[in-house]
């Protein structure tokens, strides 16, 4: 039941020591403003870090002939290992493949009306859209049709767009590549599916670029995601799988490392999420010790109210009052103090964290790429102000009890 005299007491008892006051609850603010901030922060590289991969498959793979490096029945080295169609049927075949594509590569000019470009040209198959993730803005990506038909078509970047048409609606026209024609037939983001080491201006039909640049039949690489390798240790059993597999149908020495040329992203973001973990971490380590040091002020401030207040209690005690009561009002002027800072604070944190995700939203560098949706979860900061609550109460439970113990005579001859 709400006691109006209690609390009438609670608040003469806080008006009378202002200073006291203002010290517990900028210490509480503060605790729970920075124990915020530090969360938002590290949410924030999380957010970054992880967005890099969050556009691609982190379960991607590719690999290439190269030349072997050991003798292999009867078989010299430096052998150069050639990769056609018999090592995209293999690869298909191989449990856990989600999606293949081969790459057939072509460096050249592309130019519409008065306008060219030096440009790189992909050929792929229309997984490739899925392994990388790739983002369209307009029109479509490679299909089975243009796959099937060695049809001439492209989909271009944004770049190449604005250097080419300069304004005018790509889809539908024709750009000349050499004595080719391709019609483009999608623009893409190229933020959203940038690969290691390159960028393709354009992807063509994989079948087509193979005819035409690719001797008919040769693949530079390619490319698949597969499931359930989400370790270095799957990654390393499953690169081994695939040597052995390639070493019986190009006849080369299934421990010849150099003979065939394996990538996996899985290896660059196993390792970035280890960097990310030490810094979660470290971003733990500080928040808690910010929070221990506002444990600690509130401790310490509620150990020196008992400590003034001792006298108080014994003359109040001398009065009539309860020791009960006068350990019920100090434990609710604690409680009262610690949540109002508390949330305070909190909702400082918070507010600024997002008002700095709202301004980072709208902006398109390398902070909003490395740094993103500095956020935290409401209920770990709820988490933080109740913790410093209690801590509060239990500060100040102890000695205050020690103190309403004390009888009347003696409490009234401290001195303060």
């Amino acid at each position: 039941m709400f006691d109006f005299d209690n609390w009438a007491e609670i608040f003469s008892s806080m008006g009378k020591n202002k200073m006291r006051m203002f010290l517990t609850g900028f210490s509480i603010s503060w605790g729970i403003f920075m124990f915020c901030i530090l969360f938002s922060a590290g949410n924030g590289l999380k957010n970054g870090i992880t967005s890099n991969f969050g556009d691609r498959s982190v379960n991607r793979s590719s690999f290439w002939g190269r030349t072997t490096s050991l003798p292999y029945k009867g078989l010299p080295d430096k052998r150069r290992i050639k990769l056609d169609d018999n090592d995209l049927n293999l690869v298909k075949k191989i449990p856990g493949i989600t999606g293949v594509s081969g790459r057939v590569y072509k460096s050249a000019t592309a130019s519409y009306k008065t306008f060219s470009s030096s440009s790189s040209f992909l050929g792929v198959n229309p997984d490739y859209q899925q392994i990388y993730n790739i983002k369209m803005e307009k029109g479509r990506f490679i299909n089975a049709p243009d796959i099937a038909g060695y049809r001439k078509t492209a989909v271009i970047n944004r770049r190449m767009q604005e250097v080419l048409f300069q304004g005018e609606e790509p889809l539908g026209k024709q750009i000349l590549v050499g004595n080719l024609g391709y019609t483009v037939i999608g623009v893409y983001r190229e933020s959203e599916s940038s690969e290691t080491g390159s960028d393709p201006m354009a992807y063509i039909p994989f079948s087509t670029a193979q005819r035409l640049y690719g001797g008919g039949w040769g693949i530079d690489e390619i490319t698949f995601t597969v499931t359930d390798v989400d370790s270095k240790e799957k990654n390393e059993v499953f690169e081994k799988n695939l040597r052995r597999r390639e070493s019986i149908l190009h006849t080369f020495d299934p421990k010849d490392e150099r003979a065939l040329g394996i990538s996996g992203v899985i290896d660059t973001y196993l390792q970035t999420l280890g960097i990310f973990n030490g810094i979660s971490a470290f971003i733990w380590i500080i928040g808690l010790g910010t929070l221990i040091a506002g444990v600690i002020s509130v401790s310490n401030i509620m150990l020196i109210t008992v400590r003034e207040r001792t006298r108080e209690f014994g003359i109040r005690k001398a009065l009539g009052a309860k020791p009960r009561a006068i350990l019920g009002s100090i434990l609710m002027e604690s409680i009262f103090i610690t949540g109002v800072f508390g949330y305070f604070g909190m909702f400082l944190g918070i507010g600024f964290s997002e008002l700095v995700n709202s301004i980072l939203t709208g902006m398109d560098n390398d902070i909003s790429f490395a740094f993103r949706n500095p956020t935290m979860d409401v209920s770990l900061a709820v988490g933080a102000m109740i913790i410093l609550i209690i801590s509060g109460v239990v500060a100040g439970y102890y000695p205050a009890l020690k103190a309403v113990r004390i009888p009347p005579v003696e409490a009234m001859k401290l001195e303060n």
